[in-house]
């Protein structure tokens, strides 16, 4: 048992904590308020207008998401939808409901995410999402659940070891990059000299690493993690990663209880009570366990 949970036996006494008589109108008042259910106690503060109630109300989260992204949001061989943002919704679910099913997906593209949300389609975006200042004006991001940045996957008996050989050979290595704007400026801070291919979709990079017309593929690094650990004969990381960005959830604007209500669920996945869970999914998609959260100092 948690020692935050014990009874009346005095082994938490309020009293002895405080040194004071005050702590008996205290400890009182958590009494008095922990009989008012917490649905309750929302309702009243806001008659009923948070998107919380709504979705108490309706017995069911809606949910905005992916279907071909892993490991974030992809369909399985029965076709069933799985993925890191897929865990992190049911776990949402399981905190308002008790029951991680209660949750429907609403499968979209990247370009639906914002317009459904707005427009009440959705009740949340899990679809591993970057925090932008552009983004942020039109929609309220959760505290981020992952760091995301960029990185050099190479094939498994690439002549390369590591990043620090890919670096010295300079010209030599040719890397492939989804096609972007950006592409020159991003390679420039890892690989300056490197000789850089553009492709038109991220599996056509991976592609041409494979077949050796590049020499390794850049990649988000979730990619490169789910791939090494999906298919740790085929593929390697380089060890080297760049371009970090947040990824977070996103919630309509306005509606602080509902917002609030997700960063806790957040917190406590990444660092709190359901840190167990959210250490299984990382497990599970990234073929590694994030560091325990420090005992006694916040994060």
């Amino acid at each position: 048992m948690n020692t935050r949970d014990k009874g009346e036996d005095g082994s938490l006494d309020r009293r002895n904590l405080l040194g004071t008589g005050a702590g008996i109108a205290i400890a009182a008042g958590v009494v008095a308020a922990a009989s008012i259910p917490i649905e309750q106690a929302r309702a009243q503060a806001v008659a009923g207008s948070s998107k919380l109630q709504e979705v108490i109300k309706r017995g069911k989260l809606i949910v905005g998401t992916g279907s071909t992204n892993p490991p974030w949001h992809f369909e399985d061989e029965a076709g069933k939808l799985v993925g890191m943002d897929i865990d992190m919704a049911k776990l949402f679910a399981k905190g308002i409901f008790d029951d991680p099913t209660k949750v429907e997906f609403v499968r979209q593209a990247p370009d639906a995410r914002i317009p459904n949300l707005v427009t009440n389609k959705i009740d949340i975006v899990c679809q591993f999402m970057t925090v932008t200042a552009g983004r942020s004006r039109q929609v309220e991001f959760t505290t981020p659940y992952y760091r995301e940045g960029t990185g050099y996957m190479m094939p498994k008996g690439s002549k390369y070891a590591d990043y620090a050989a890919l670096k010295a050979a300079g010209k030599d290595v040719k890397v492939a990059w989804l096609a972007n704007v950006f592409v020159e400026e991003w390679n420039k801070k890892a690989l300056p000299d490197a000789v850089i291919q553009q492709y038109e979709t991220s599996d056509a990079a991976i592609q041409a690493m494979l077949s050796g017309r590049a020499d390794i593929a850049a990649q988000d690094l979730s990619t490169i993690r789910w791939l090494v650990t999906k298919f740790p004969d085929r593929y390697k990381d380089s060890g080297f990663g760049w371009i970090p960005n947040s990824y977070s959830f996103a919630v309509k604007p306005g509606d602080t209880i509902w917002l609030n209500f997700v960063n806790q669920m957040v917190k406590e996945a990444v660092t709190g009570v359901d840190f167990d869970d959210y250490a299984k999914m990382f497990q599970t998609w990234f073929g590694e366990t994030p560091p325990t959260p420090k005992i006694g100092y916040p994060a």
